[in-house]
């Protein structure tokens, strides 16, 4: 990894140990500040205990990992699904909506609905379709938060290729297609790869939301009960590691984009 690699990712790796300060920071504010009762606000200093103290009777840091360790599994495998086929679904309607402006008017207006009305509202018609707990309704809850930012970030990136490269295409008789092939897709690949920063915390919220309303699995189906129990240090643990996990991955999508477009003489977008 040469110094113009290094550079970048030590710039994202600083970014990342900032927004983590910020979040502990903001997070200890709301519990100290805000007079929720020690019992069920727990700070950072008590997760961590929760998690990481000594001793391995019932009870105990490696215990309480064993509980959640499981449960945050089972939510980065939703998270993954969901990535996947939102993702995929993003980049298939882009390439269809640049060769073909009549399938665009088409689909655009239907994508726009499914935009404005909330999830939360669509969920009962999702899963009445797919069935409650089923992988087809976490992929499509999952797939719906991800793919219309990383459509637009996709469209974007292919409707700036170069008016010039597209025309020598044309000119030795190439098509559309081979046109998007050859000049729109690889001069979105910094496009692509923003769309696959942004679906990462999507993901995983989408994740969360389909266990929320269908699987009642991972994290997302415990949290709810974590809190009806009265579990309050699985409850603020759960969502501590799930945003800290969000965090990593996000930052390791932007070490593979630098990565990648050094390698291809691209600029990368480590914001």
């Amino acid at each position: 990894m040469n110094r113009a690699l290094w550079r970048p990712v030590g710039r994202a790796a600083a970014n990342a140990a900032i927004t983590l300060a910020i979040i502990l920071v903001l997070w200890q504010g709301v519990v100290s500040l805000t007079g929720i009762s020690p019992y069920v606000a727990k700070g950072p200093v008590e997760v961590w205990a929760f998690l990481f103290s000594d001793g391995d009777e019932p009870g105990s840091a490696a215990a309480n990992r064993e509980v959640l360790a499981p449960l945050l599994a089972q939510t980065m495998q939703d998270a993954a699904l969901g990535f996947v086929v939102g993702v995929a679904a993003a980049i298939v309607l882009a390439i269809l909506f640049s060769l073909s402006r009549g399938i665009e008017a088409g689909v655009m207006p239907l994508a726009l609905l499914l935009r404005s009305v909330p999830l939360v509202a669509l969920a009962p018609v999702i899963i009445l379709i797919t069935g409650r707990g089923t992988p087809a309704s976490v992929a499509v809850i999952g797939s719906i938060v991800v793919l219309f930012p990383a459509l637009a970030s996709v469209l974007f990136g292919l409707s700036r290729a170069h008016p010039e490269s597209l025309d020598l295409v044309h000119v030795y008789g190439g098509s559309r297609l081979t046109a998007l092939r050859k000049v729109n897709v690889p001069g979105a690949l910094p496009s692509l790869f923003a769309a696959a920063r942004v679906s990462v915390p999507g993901a995983v919220t989408g994740a969360l939301l389909a266990e929320w309303l269908s699987t009642g699995q991972g994290i997302g189906g415990m949290i709810q009960k974590f809190n009806a129990a009265a579990r309050f240090e699985e409850l603020w643990a759960s969502v501590a590691i799930v945003t800290l996990v969000t965090l990593v991955l996000y930052n390791l999508v932007q070490i593979v984009e630098t990565a990648v477009l050094s390698r291809m003489g691209m600029t990368g977008t480590l914001t």
